[in-house]
């Protein structure tokens, strides 16, 4: 009696890798729906501030209201930064998932392989030709779902890493009777979102080894043809300006620009700060005045600006508008916002200072953004 080869016995080492990866599908409500959830809430009190601070600029003018308007636009800041935090660590963990369901794909995808290949041999099965090249076709298939896990394994490990890097540090607790205010209110909403993700990406391991369906449902479902890894592109960094880029401040804050040209400038217009003023100046480094400051750091974007402070200008906006790279116009001055409530200027020297409408008693023309 010829030996029959155990087709079930070839086949187990797979289904029981792809029994036990997962399924990376997130649940209805879990950790990435809460974090947008509580992101589109901070989104709505941003609003509200920033119809706040219009009103406030409109009506509240002199050292006084600047230093209010100051406060208002630091806090909107941290609300629009803790608002960004949460979407980016719900697209991480969307990733993730993404990671696991197209691993989950592939595997199945080579169980379907390895079960048609033997398949394919027919009757030649039971020859020992036909035993060896199936005993070697499962070493394959084993060996490519095996890859499939050492990468899904990476890139679990690299999202980790991401969501590591975006739970921020727990607040310090506020002195006794301190009043709460939206900064308050949005660091501990950041501290939750943490905790949702186990402090540190914890959400992110369980996304594989969570159980599957059963072996059969699973092969009959893989579809070799699927293609793999197509996930959404994550929303940009500020909404309705998809072009949108990140910036890190001098004080460690980090702000939005609505674009590149702008965030550009405003690096450039930063690495200036230090420069003794002289009048005329346009050279970083040796000397600038305020519109040799703001043309220069706009040219390094490629954005042609007047020579003259008051004749520089671009789109207005409201004061609850202004965004990095916008300008503050005078009759005789001008500098640029570069976000969480501050704006570098041809002092002496250029410097970072506060947000504000006055100046030496010129008239105030408005914002004003050059990209718009």
């Amino acid at each position: 009696m010829s030996p029959v080869l155990d087709v079930d016995a070839l086949t187990r080492p797979i289904t029981d890798l792809l029994a036990g990866f997962g399924t990376g599908v997130l649940p209805a409500g879990g950790p990435a729906d809460s974090l947008r959830q509580s992101s589109a809430a901070v989104d709505g009190v941003e609003q509200a501030g920033r119809q706040s601070i219009d009103q406030l600029d409109a009506s509240w003018q002199g050292g006084g209201g600047d230093a209010a308007t100051d406060k208002a636009m630091r806090v909107q800041t941290a609300a629009a930064t803790i608002s960004d935090r949460g979407v980016t660590m719900a697209d991480v963990v969307g990733l993730a998932a993404a990671s696991v369901q197209s691993g989950q794909q592939e595997i199945g995808a080579v169980l379907q392989d390895f079960v048609q290949s033997v398949n394919a041999l027919g009757p030649a099965l039971a020859t020992p030709a036909g035993m060896a090249t199936a005993v070697n076709s499962a070493i394959d298939h084993l060996g490519r779902a095996l890859a499939v896990v050492s990468r899904v394994q990476s890139d679990l490990g690299t999202h980790t890493a991401s969501m590591t890097d975006l739970v921020p540090p727990p607040p310090t607790p506020p002195p006794a009777g301190a009043p709460t205010d939206l900064a308050g209110l949005a660091a501990e909403g950041a501290r939750q979102a943490a905790t949702l993700l186990g402090g540190s990406g914890g959400v992110l391991s369980g996304l594989v080894g969570t159980g599957g369906a059963a072996v059969d449902d699973l092969v009959a479902r893989a579809n070799p043809a699927a293609p793999l890894n197509q996930m959404a592109a994550p929303p940009p960094l500020l909404p309705g300006h998809p072009e949108a880029v990140a910036i890190s401040l001098p004080d460690g804050s980090q702000v939005v620009a609505p674009n590149p040209k702008a965030a550009t400038a405003v690096e450039a217009a930063i690495s200036a700060v230090g420069t003794p003023y002289v009048w005329g100046g346009n050279t970083p480094g040796v000397g600038l005045d305020c519109s040799g400051l703001t043309s220069w750091a706009y040219g390094q974007a490629g954005v042609d600006l007047p020579r003259i402070a008051s004749d520089q200008g671009g789109m207005p906006v409201s004061a609850g508008e202004v965004m990095p790279g916008d300008l503050a116009v005078w009759d005789g001055h001008v500098a640029m916002v570069v976000g969480n409530g501050q704006m570098v200027e041809a002092g002496s020297p250029v410097r970072i200072d506060p947000i504000r409408t006055e100046n030496m008693g010129m008239a105030f023309h408005g914002f004003y953004r050059p990209t718009a």
